[in-house]
Protein backbone atom coordinates (compact mmCIF):
# COMPACT_ATOMS: atom_id res chain seq x y z
CA UNK A 1 0.00 0.00 0.00
CA UNK A 2 0.97 3.26 -0.79
CA UNK A 3 1.39 6.42 1.29
CA UNK A 4 -1.15 8.30 -0.34
CA UNK A 5 -3.59 5.41 -0.03
CA UNK A 6 -2.69 4.73 3.95
CA UNK A 7 -3.38 8.42 4.55
CA UNK A 8 -6.34 8.12 2.37
CA UNK A 9 -7.53 5.02 4.49
CA UNK A 10 -6.70 6.64 8.16
CA UNK A 11 -8.77 9.95 6.89
CA UNK A 12 -11.59 7.82 5.68
CA UNK A 13 -12.45 5.23 8.07
CA UNK A 14 -13.58 7.94 10.81
CA UNK A 15 -16.16 8.92 8.17
CA UNK A 16 -17.16 5.36 7.56
CA UNK A 17 -17.64 4.56 11.02
CA UNK A 18 -19.97 7.51 11.49
CA UNK A 19 -21.73 6.98 8.60
CA UNK A 20 -22.79 3.17 9.47
CA UNK A 21 -23.36 4.14 12.47
CA UNK A 22 -25.96 6.80 11.29
CA UNK A 23 -27.55 4.31 9.01
CA UNK A 24 -28.39 2.28 11.77
CA UNK A 25 -30.60 4.92 13.33
CA UNK A 26 -27.95 5.28 16.23
CA UNK A 27 -25.95 8.47 18.19
CA UNK A 28 -22.63 8.79 19.58
CA UNK A 29 -22.29 10.76 22.69
CA UNK A 30 -19.20 12.80 22.53
CA UNK A 31 -17.49 13.85 25.71
CA UNK A 32 -18.85 17.31 26.98
CA UNK A 33 -17.29 19.65 29.48
CA UNK A 34 -20.23 19.21 32.91
CA UNK A 35 -21.52 15.67 31.97
CA UNK A 36 -21.55 13.45 35.08
CA UNK A 37 -18.56 11.12 33.77
CA UNK A 38 -16.24 14.42 34.07
CA UNK A 39 -14.98 13.91 37.97
CA UNK A 40 -14.18 16.84 39.88
CA UNK A 41 -12.38 16.79 43.09
CA UNK A 42 -10.45 19.32 45.49
CA UNK A 43 -6.92 18.66 45.32
CA UNK A 44 -5.66 18.65 48.72
CA UNK A 45 -4.75 22.27 50.53
CA UNK A 46 -0.44 21.90 51.07
CA UNK A 47 0.13 21.64 54.44
CA UNK A 48 1.08 25.17 56.50
CA UNK A 49 4.28 25.64 58.89
CA UNK A 50 4.01 23.67 61.50
CA UNK A 51 2.54 25.09 64.34
CA UNK A 52 5.00 25.42 67.55
CA UNK A 53 4.21 25.54 71.03
CA UNK A 54 5.03 28.43 72.87
CA UNK A 55 8.44 28.69 75.32
CA UNK A 56 8.01 29.27 79.14
CA UNK A 57 10.87 30.28 81.34
CA UNK A 58 13.94 33.29 80.99
CA UNK A 59 13.14 35.27 77.70
CA UNK A 60 17.09 35.29 77.15
CA UNK A 61 17.11 33.30 73.93
CA UNK A 62 20.66 32.09 74.85
CA UNK A 63 19.41 30.10 77.61
CA UNK A 64 18.88 26.65 77.21
CA UNK A 65 16.08 25.45 75.79
CA UNK A 66 14.33 21.94 76.12
CA UNK A 67 11.37 20.44 74.40
CA UNK A 68 9.41 17.96 76.49
CA UNK A 69 7.32 15.59 74.28
CA UNK A 70 4.32 13.86 75.87
CA UNK A 71 4.32 10.79 74.01
CA UNK A 72 1.23 9.24 72.20
CA UNK A 73 -2.22 11.77 72.64
CA UNK A 74 -5.57 11.64 71.23
CA UNK A 75 -7.18 9.05 69.67
CA UNK A 76 -3.62 6.74 70.21
CA UNK A 77 -3.96 5.87 74.12
CA UNK A 78 -0.56 4.33 73.70
CA UNK A 79 -0.10 1.22 76.23
CA UNK A 80 -3.13 0.60 78.82
CA UNK A 81 -2.97 -0.75 81.98
CA UNK A 82 -5.96 -2.12 84.60
CA UNK A 83 -5.99 -1.83 88.63
CA UNK A 84 -7.42 -4.23 90.30
CA UNK A 85 -10.28 -2.23 90.52
CA UNK A 86 -10.62 -1.84 86.94
CA UNK A 87 -9.59 1.56 86.40
CA UNK A 88 -7.93 2.00 83.24
CA UNK A 89 -4.92 4.29 82.55
CA UNK A 90 -3.61 5.24 79.44
CA UNK A 91 0.11 6.02 78.56
CA UNK A 92 -0.90 9.24 77.32
CA UNK A 93 -2.18 10.10 79.83
CA UNK A 94 0.51 9.65 82.23
CA UNK A 95 3.03 10.79 80.22
CA UNK A 96 1.43 14.36 79.68
CA UNK A 97 0.83 14.43 83.73
CA UNK A 98 4.91 13.97 83.65
CA UNK A 99 5.78 16.12 81.20
CA UNK A 100 4.04 19.14 82.71
CA UNK A 101 5.76 18.10 85.81
CA UNK A 102 8.96 18.25 84.63
CA UNK A 103 8.10 21.30 83.18
CA UNK A 104 7.09 22.98 86.48
CA UNK A 105 10.63 21.92 87.81
CA UNK A 106 12.62 22.82 85.06
CA UNK A 107 11.05 26.43 85.95
CA UNK A 108 12.02 26.59 89.18
CA UNK A 109 15.55 26.07 88.52
CA UNK A 110 15.09 29.71 86.26
CA UNK A 111 17.80 29.10 84.07
CA UNK A 112 16.12 26.83 81.83
CA UNK A 113 13.95 27.12 79.01
CA UNK A 114 10.97 25.01 78.36
CA UNK A 115 8.28 23.95 75.55
CA UNK A 116 5.80 21.07 75.58
CA UNK A 117 5.15 19.14 71.80
CA UNK A 118 1.49 19.26 73.56
CA UNK A 119 0.13 20.38 76.55
CA UNK A 120 -4.01 18.74 75.54
CA UNK A 121 -5.04 15.26 74.94
CA UNK A 122 -4.26 15.51 71.02
CA UNK A 123 -2.43 13.42 68.52
CA UNK A 124 0.74 14.62 66.68
CA UNK A 125 2.63 13.27 64.10
CA UNK A 126 6.11 11.64 64.68
CA UNK A 127 7.73 13.37 62.32
CA UNK A 128 6.21 16.74 63.53
CA UNK A 129 7.66 16.30 67.28
CA UNK A 130 10.98 16.47 67.00
CA UNK A 131 10.22 18.96 64.02
CA UNK A 132 8.84 21.15 66.74
CA UNK A 133 12.94 21.29 68.24
CA UNK A 134 14.47 21.45 65.49
CA UNK A 135 12.63 24.63 64.64
CA UNK A 136 12.49 26.12 67.90
CA UNK A 137 16.49 25.24 67.87
CA UNK A 138 15.79 23.19 71.13
CA UNK A 139 19.42 22.22 72.97
CA UNK A 140 17.94 18.83 73.80
CA UNK A 141 14.67 16.92 73.75
CA UNK A 142 13.05 14.33 75.41
CA UNK A 143 10.43 12.25 74.70
CA UNK A 144 8.24 10.53 77.60
CA UNK A 145 6.62 7.06 77.00
CA UNK A 146 5.22 4.44 79.27
CA UNK A 147 4.92 0.91 77.98
CA UNK A 148 3.47 -2.58 78.65
CA UNK A 149 4.14 -6.02 79.18
CA UNK A 150 0.81 -7.35 78.32
CA UNK A 151 0.28 -10.95 80.19
CA UNK A 152 3.77 -11.03 81.70
CA UNK A 153 4.34 -10.85 85.45
CA UNK A 154 6.58 -9.13 87.39
CA UNK A 155 8.24 -6.71 84.35
CA UNK A 156 8.81 -3.29 85.57
CA UNK A 157 11.15 -0.56 85.92
CA UNK A 158 12.52 2.57 83.91
CA UNK A 159 14.54 2.58 81.03
CA UNK A 160 16.43 5.52 78.44
CA UNK A 161 16.45 4.95 74.79
CA UNK A 162 19.00 7.19 72.44
CA UNK A 163 19.13 6.61 68.56
CA UNK A 164 20.72 3.84 67.11
CA UNK A 165 20.35 2.32 63.36
CA UNK A 166 20.70 -0.98 64.72
CA UNK A 167 18.41 -1.87 67.65
CA UNK A 168 20.54 -2.25 70.63
CA UNK A 169 18.55 -6.15 71.81
CA UNK A 170 15.50 -7.87 70.29
CA UNK A 171 13.48 -6.20 73.16
CA UNK A 172 14.28 -2.65 71.29
CA UNK A 173 14.08 -3.52 68.06
CA UNK A 174 10.28 -4.29 68.46
CA UNK A 175 9.55 -1.33 70.55
CA UNK A 176 10.99 0.57 68.27
CA UNK A 177 8.92 -0.79 65.27
CA UNK A 178 5.67 -0.58 67.66
CA UNK A 179 6.14 3.23 68.32
CA UNK A 180 7.43 4.11 64.81
CA UNK A 181 4.30 2.03 63.31
CA UNK A 182 2.03 4.45 65.30
CA UNK A 183 0.97 7.10 62.93
CA UNK A 184 -0.18 4.00 60.50
CA UNK A 185 -2.49 2.90 63.20
CA UNK A 186 -4.12 6.26 63.99
CA UNK A 187 -4.49 6.59 60.12
CA UNK A 188 -1.95 9.53 59.73
CA UNK A 189 0.77 9.62 56.92
CA UNK A 190 4.03 11.16 57.45
CA UNK A 191 5.57 12.85 54.77
CA UNK A 192 8.88 13.52 53.78
CA UNK A 193 10.70 11.87 56.65
CA UNK A 194 12.78 8.93 55.14
CA UNK A 195 12.94 5.89 57.02
CA UNK A 196 16.44 5.35 57.42
CA UNK A 197 19.11 8.56 57.63
CA UNK A 198 20.89 7.45 54.92
CA UNK A 199 23.02 9.97 53.61
CA UNK A 200 27.02 10.69 54.88
CA UNK A 201 26.47 14.21 55.62
CA UNK A 202 23.09 13.59 58.06
CA UNK A 203 24.95 10.49 59.65
CA UNK A 204 27.87 13.10 60.59
CA UNK A 205 25.71 15.66 61.79
CA UNK A 206 23.90 12.99 64.13
CA UNK A 207 27.15 11.27 65.40
CA UNK A 208 27.28 14.54 67.37
CA UNK A 209 24.58 14.96 68.59
CA UNK A 210 23.82 10.82 69.96
CA UNK A 211 27.04 11.61 71.96
CA UNK A 212 25.77 13.93 73.66
CA UNK A 213 22.31 12.25 74.37
CA UNK A 214 24.13 9.24 75.66
CA UNK A 215 25.96 11.28 77.67
CA UNK A 216 22.90 12.77 78.68
CA UNK A 217 20.91 9.06 79.31
CA UNK A 218 23.47 8.16 81.42
CA UNK A 219 23.50 11.06 84.04
CA UNK A 220 19.62 10.29 84.03
CA UNK A 221 20.65 6.50 85.18
CA UNK A 222 23.14 8.10 88.07
CA UNK A 223 20.16 10.33 88.85
CA UNK A 224 18.15 7.94 89.49
CA UNK A 225 19.80 5.33 90.65
CA UNK A 226 18.39 4.30 94.34
CA UNK A 227 15.33 6.87 93.52
CA UNK A 228 13.33 5.10 90.55
CA UNK A 229 13.22 1.65 89.68
CA UNK A 230 15.01 0.52 86.35
CA UNK A 231 15.18 -2.29 83.77
CA UNK A 232 17.59 -4.52 84.01
CA UNK A 233 20.19 -2.80 81.23
CA UNK A 234 18.32 0.25 81.60
CA UNK A 235 20.69 1.98 78.95
CA UNK A 236 19.14 1.14 75.40
CA UNK A 237 18.96 2.28 71.92
CA UNK A 238 16.83 1.52 69.13
CA UNK A 239 16.13 2.92 65.86
CA UNK A 240 13.20 5.46 66.77
CA UNK A 241 11.61 7.54 64.89
CA UNK A 242 11.00 10.42 67.49
CA UNK A 243 14.42 10.73 67.91
CA UNK A 244 16.15 11.49 64.10
CA UNK A 245 16.46 15.01 64.73
CA UNK A 246 20.00 15.04 63.38
CA UNK A 247 21.17 18.33 65.04
CA UNK A 248 19.21 17.77 68.54
CA UNK A 249 20.35 15.35 71.21
CA UNK A 250 17.34 13.67 71.81
CA UNK A 251 16.37 10.69 74.27
CA UNK A 252 13.20 8.60 74.97
CA UNK A 253 12.43 8.34 78.79
CA UNK A 254 10.17 4.76 79.04
CA UNK A 255 8.90 5.86 82.45
CA UNK A 256 7.96 2.51 83.50
CA UNK A 257 5.23 0.24 82.68
CA UNK A 258 1.49 0.44 83.05
CA UNK A 259 0.75 -3.26 83.18
CA UNK A 260 2.95 -3.60 86.57
CA UNK A 261 1.41 -2.44 89.92
CA UNK A 262 4.41 -1.02 91.30
CA UNK A 263 5.07 1.11 88.29
CA UNK A 264 1.72 2.23 87.46
CA UNK A 265 1.28 3.49 91.39
CA UNK A 266 4.16 5.83 90.62
CA UNK A 267 2.86 6.88 87.27
CA UNK A 268 -0.50 7.19 88.59
CA UNK A 269 -0.16 9.41 91.42
CA UNK A 270 1.19 13.07 91.57
CA UNK A 271 4.42 11.65 94.58
CA UNK A 272 4.93 9.18 92.24
CA UNK A 273 5.26 11.48 89.21
CA UNK A 274 7.01 13.95 91.06
CA UNK A 275 9.76 11.82 92.13
CA UNK A 276 10.72 11.27 87.79
CA UNK A 277 10.47 14.88 87.06
CA UNK A 278 12.75 15.31 90.37
CA UNK A 279 15.25 13.27 88.34
CA UNK A 280 15.23 14.19 85.08
CA UNK A 281 15.28 17.95 86.08
CA UNK A 282 18.21 17.44 88.35
CA UNK A 283 19.63 15.28 85.31
CA UNK A 284 19.08 18.11 82.50
CA UNK A 285 20.74 20.58 85.01
CA UNK A 286 23.77 18.82 85.42
CA UNK A 287 23.85 18.42 81.72
CA UNK A 288 23.97 21.94 80.75
CA UNK A 289 26.09 22.86 83.72
CA UNK A 290 28.74 19.81 82.11
CA UNK A 291 28.33 21.57 78.61
CA UNK A 292 28.69 25.23 79.43
CA UNK A 293 32.01 24.37 81.34
CA UNK A 294 33.15 22.87 78.36
CA UNK A 295 32.10 25.55 76.03
CA UNK A 296 33.70 28.13 78.17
Amino acid sequence: MSLRAFILLMLGLPLVVLGSVAALGQRIILPEWGRDYVLRFALEAPAGPLALPGVAGPKDPSRPLVVIDAGHGGRDPGAVGTDEAGARFAEKDITLAIAKALRAELLKIGTIRVALTREDDRILALADRPEMARQLGADLFISIHADSAGDADGVGGASVYTLSNEASSEAAARFAARENNADRVNGLVVTGESAVVSTILVELAQQRTQDDAAIFASVVLREGAGVLPFVTQPKRSAALAVLRAPDVPSVLFESGFVTNDADRARLTTPEGRQAYAAVLARAIRIYFARRAGEEG
